[in-house]
């Protein structure tokens, strides 16, 4: 209890023993500092809620009920109401562990202390090794959202007022709810009037036995699907499928809703959405570290801005990633930290924002070692997962709720297996018809067939691929972009490349690829010989640039067995032990076999030597001779770990809307399916190694054209260092695998009929 501004405070003290306990502590009200005494110890052990927590996958929810622990029914999941705090712990099939503190805007200070309290417990009970969130009311995480695919539901009032979460067949349920989002659904509890509706959103009027979804005449069929998801989730979790469903046009409303809402008033217009915070900045980033060693949490600054060096972190100390102009704060708790900071972890990034006078609804997130996030480990430009090597390899992060296994190549079954196709990046075996033109002039010069496979840094080139999947023939136009090439040969590629594509009715994918980013399947186009990329120079005729005296070829089989020769700068440096490497000089050519490489890459090699001519001589390696050495400027350290993983990364998918009135980027929250791609929409899906922009049939003109802006700056702008990327255009209802394949059940029909038609249809039955 403080004397001086008379509040009560319920201070979270860590020690590990009570004699090191202070008998007073300041108080953090406001701007009082008064002196605080002691009244009362608790001394913290597990509740008897945590026995079963964690042990099976999936979600747990309980609200804090006279600070105790009170489990929310399964059915109800993802309602909450907004005068109390609640506990959520999501387990994955790994198992690892989210732990979730969620606050409504009416939540007592003893509540959303508790919830603290019984955060940190839980997250001792398992170990220290889960993953903190703490959430606010309209502020929560996409981690969060995605949980609840049918959308959050706020409810007035909480147990201070008597409500309780139970799964009933009440039919006297009186309330309207007005729901807002088109990837993050949230249904809000407002005043039952007229006064509370606008033409632009949906509402959901419930009245026990009758659920009506009211739908502004601003409001588009996307926003009405996501509506019904909500509307659908009331009538089969809490009325048990008993209430009866009715969609309902602005206009046309029963005599019901005149009954339960009074004489229809006019309708306010449509309002616009809250403003995002601009994209860019979810890339800006300041580091701190973290200690109590003056016996008070201290910060200090590591680094002002990202990106920033793994290096960075210490295992011995605790740090704060401030991305606080994005409202997000992330607490990184290294794994020989002392307890005393690991524990305290939440609350001196709570003090963090006080600081700084960020948002009180600004998001933070503790994450132990080895529990990093997608999102945290994109402001480190060189971060590597463990045991990761450097190169094309792909690395899992327990960051999402789901885990993406890798599915092995097996050409045979490409057609049939969707989910293949897609991971390693082929629609098939590269079989098909091959058609490649330079760009000179402005123009496309036909590239003679005999050098199909050659690829010059000067130049610029347009691949026309042909194939038959389904017994119709598809198309895919990849743009290769040389590093070294014009501006003028840059802007006349993607000129050709929308005219070719024109031409051919608008149907075939577009990739653009940029130098040293090769996709597999481009690779894999030039059956039984790798893919040669030269550094610089051309091969326009009479146009070639002197190769240099000395170069050095390195060479690499992707997981789809394509292979790939690319020059590089002939030093030492660059060798790889997992790769075959080709190094010629005036005076000697030698193929150097690195420990982990194959013998497909080895073959390649030989191809590779044979275009540079001369009789090669094989080097193993550890038994080079000097000359070797001599040749690459000597003998430097290189990279000798034979650890490639054989992972990959979540994919994440992003709708590009201009529904208020500028174009806005959202990301999906949770396991995304089919039904998330917005037909009015463009959507983003990045797959880690390529970009995929979905272009839906009834997206605006400056959604498809502001859409590929958006997604080079989204790979540019990333900090982990992914600039260049391959970016496909891909239309709906022409949809390769390669896409497909990171949707469960895709259904190729479902673009034949409107998923609302549906609802209806169902609902009138």
């Amino acid at each position: 209890w403080c004397g001086d501004c008379s509040s009560v405070a319920l201070i979270i003290v860590f020690r590990t023993s009570l004699s090191s306990l202070e008998s007073s502590y300041f108080c953090t009200e406001g701007s009082c500092k008064a002196q605080v005494f002691i009244t009362s110890v608790v001394i913290m052990v597990s509740h008897k809620e945590f026995e079963g927590a964690g042990k099976q996958p999936g979600l747990q929810v309980w609200r804090i009920e006279n600070m105790d622990l009170k489990p929310v029914p399964k059915g109800l999941h993802g309602n909450f109401y907004t005068g109390d705090a609640y506990l959520l712990l999501f387990t994955t099939q790994a198992p690892s562990h989210y732990i979730h503190m969620w606050i409504g805007d009416e939540c007592t200070q003893d509540e959303s202390g508790a919830a603290a309290i019984f955060a940190t417990q839980l997250d001792d009970f398992l170990g220290g090794g889960p993953v903190q969130f703490r959430e606010t009311q309209n502020n929560e995480s996409l981690t969060f959202v995605g949980y609840f695919k049918s959308g959050i539901k706020y409810q007035k009032g909480g147990v201070a007022s008597g409500f309780q979460h139970v799964v009933t067949n009440d039919m006297n349920v009186k309330r309207l709810l007005h729901i807002k989002g088109r990837r993050a659904i949230r249904a809000t509890e407002v005043a039952m009037s007229w006064a509370s509706f606008n033409q632009g959103d949906c509402f959901i009027v419930d009245l026990g036995k009758d659920i009506y979804q009211w739908c502004g005449s601003e409001c588009n069929r996307f926003e009405r699907l996501k509506a019904s998801q909500v509307a659908i989730d009331i009538r089969d979790n809490e009325r048990n499928g008993r209430a009866k469903l009715q969609m309902v046009e602005e206009g046309a409303e029963p005599p019901a809703l005149t009954e339960a809402l009074g004489p229809k008033t006019s309708i306010a217009p449509a309002t616009p959405d809250d403003d995002k915070v601009d994209t860019s900045n979810r890339k800006k980033g300041a580091l701190y570290m973290i200690s109590d060693a003056s016996g008070s949490m201290k910060s200090s600054v590591v680094a002002q801005s990202s990106p920033f060096k793994q290096a960075m972190l210490s295992p011995e100390e605790c740090y704060i990633l401030d991305n606080g102009v994005d409202r997000n704060i992330f607490v990184w708790k290294g794994p020989k930290a002392n307890m005393t900071e690991r524990k305290a972890a939440m609350a001196a990034a709570q003090q963090f924002i006080k600081e700084k006078g960020y948002s009180d609804k600004t998001q933070i997130q503790v994450l132990p070692a080895g529990g990093e996030t997608t999102l945290f480990k994109q402001f480190f430009s060189d971060w590597k997962d463990k045991d990761q090597t450097t190169g094309p390899s792909k690395a899992y992060t327990i960051g999402r709720i789901a885990k993406v296994e890798q599915v092995p190549f097996d050409a045979s079954t490409l057609h049939s297996n969707k989910a293949m196709a897609a991971q390693h990046g082929m629609v098939d075996d590269g079989k098909g018809k091959v058609q490649i033109w330079r760009v000179e002039n402005g123009e496309k010069v036909p590239v003679d067939p005999s050098s199909y496979g050659q690829f010059y840094g000067g130049d610029c080139y347009l691949i026309l691929y042909s194939y038959r999947l389904g017994g119709r023939e598809q198309h895919i136009i990849y743009t290769w972009q040389g590093l070294k090439c014009t501006q003028d040969e840059l802007a006349a590629s993607a000129f050709l490349t929308v005219k070719l594509d024109d031409s051919m009715g608008g149907a075939p994918v577009q990739v653009r690829v940029t130098q040293g980013q090769e996709p597999p399947h481009l690779m894999s186009l030039f059956q039984g010989k790798p893919m040669m990329i030269h550094s610089g120079g051309t091969s326009r005729k009479g146009g070639q640039t002197k190769a240099g005296a000395t170069r050095l070829f390195h060479i690499r089989q992707s997981s789809s067995r394509a292979t790939r020769a690319v020059e590089v700068e002939p030093s030492a440096s660059n060798l790889n032990t997992n790769d075959v490497f080709v190094l010629k000089s005036p005076d000697a050519l030698f193929v150097w076999r690195g420990v982990g490489a194959s013998d497909e890459e080895l073959e390649a090699a030989k191809h590779v030597a044979g275009f540079l001519g001369g009789s090669a001589n094989n080097v193993a390696e550890g038994k080079e001779p000097a000359g070797f050495w001599s040749v690459l400027g000597g003998k430097k350290d290189y990279q000798t770990s034979k650890s490639l993983q054989n992972m990959v990364k979540p994919p994440r998918l992003f709708g590009c809307s201009n529904k208020t009135g500028r174009l806005i980027v959202e990301e999906v929250p949770g396991d995304f399916t089919q039904s998330d791609l917005a037909t009015d929409d463009v959507m983003l899906l990045d797959t880690w190694d390529q970009i995929f922009i979905w272009v839906g049939n009834e997206a605006n003109a400056e959604e498809r054209t502001g859409a590929p802006k958006i997604a080079k700056e989204y790979v540019d702008s990333d900090p982990s260092g992914r600039r260049g990327l391959p970016i496909s255009t891909i239309k709906q209802g022409a949809e390769p695998p390669t896409f497909t394949g990171w949707f469960q059940a895709w259904d190729a029909n479902m673009w034949d009929t409107d998923p609302l038609d549906r609802i209806r249809r169902s609902t009138a039955a």
